[in-house]
């Protein structure tokens, strides 16, 4: 068979549903293998999960060496930032978790082998991929709450220190009562605390939550929900071409085809 055959055949068992479905159902089988591991199990069924460990571990590598064999140009596998973290946690997956120093970090990689399901399923991976590209921006918005933070930790470990020094003892533990605070857990008893102090105190929290909580959560929101319709686009087009490709590949197998008939039916063949 020629080489040019054995790489479509892989390029359509690896894009086959069915295929992907399985390589899904064995992520998950792995996912719930970890989680059997940390109950109190008799001896022969960590034999048989053990077992299971292994064999899912060559299903991965079948898998990893199929979407390898299945690419066009094999140096453009690694391209793939996706492609490069699942061969990485594949091959560490060969890491022997029984005993030895490598032993926890077995363990490990055994656990990060349920982040395959991301780069598996295509809606998954647009939301990281949407989420990555969002932190550039994400990082100002992060810059810029660190500092409200800092400002309204700095004035209430002023204002509030001798109330309660455990919540406002200095500006390091008030930006953690602050982030207490931000996401509403028993925000008002320490509210009502400075209150019975500080009457007005009560604006001190409302425009701090108003900052927080309101603002900048809405704006980390707006930035990943942008990014995410943008990636959303960018994966369209990617489809849109890679079926404009396929349809003009598709067209010159059939003007090939054509030109062998016509030119087997010339007079004197």
């Amino acid at each position: 068979m020629h080489t040019s055959q054995i790489q479509q055949q892989f390029l359509s068992l690896r894009s086959n549903r069915k295929f992907e479905a399985f390589v899904i159902a064995i992520i998950i089988l792995s996912a719930v293998l970890i989680g059997a591991r940390t109950y109190d199990i008799p001896g022969y069924a960590l034999d048989i999960i053990h077992l299971l460990d292994w064999f899912i571990t060559l299903i991965f590598l079948l898998e990893i060496s199929i979407r390898f064999l299945g690419e066009e140009r094999k140096r453009d596998f690694f391209k793939n930032g996706w492609n490069i973290f699942d061969t990485v946690i594949v091959f560490a997956s060969l890491i022997p978790i029984q005993d030895g120093e490598m032993a926890l970090l077995g363990r490990l990689v055994r656990v990060f082998r349920v982040l395959r399901l991301v780069s598996i399923v295509p809606e998954m991976r647009i939301l990281v991929n949407a989420l990555v590209k969002a932190l550039p921006q994400l990082f100002y918005v992060v810059i810029l709450m660190f500092v409200i933070f800092y400002i309204y930790g700095a004035a209430g470990s002023m204002f509030f220190n001798l109330i309660n020094p455990t919540l406002w003892g200095d500006v390091a533990t008030a930006m953690l009562t602050l982030f207490r605070v931000m996401t509403f857990e028993d925000w008002t008893d320490v509210m009502y605390e400075t209150m019975a102090v500080y009457p007005m105190s009560w604006t001190y929290y409302l425009t701090f939550i108003f900052f927080t909580t309101f603002a900048f959560l809405n704006m980390v929101i707006g930035i990943v929900v942008n990014t995410l319709h943008k990636e959303n686009e960018l994966e369209e087009g990617t489809d849109n071409a890679s079926s404009k490709k396929e349809l003009q590949r598709l067209e010159q197998k059939i003007d090939d085809i054509r030109l062998l008939i016509e030119d087997r039916l010339k007079p004197g063949r």
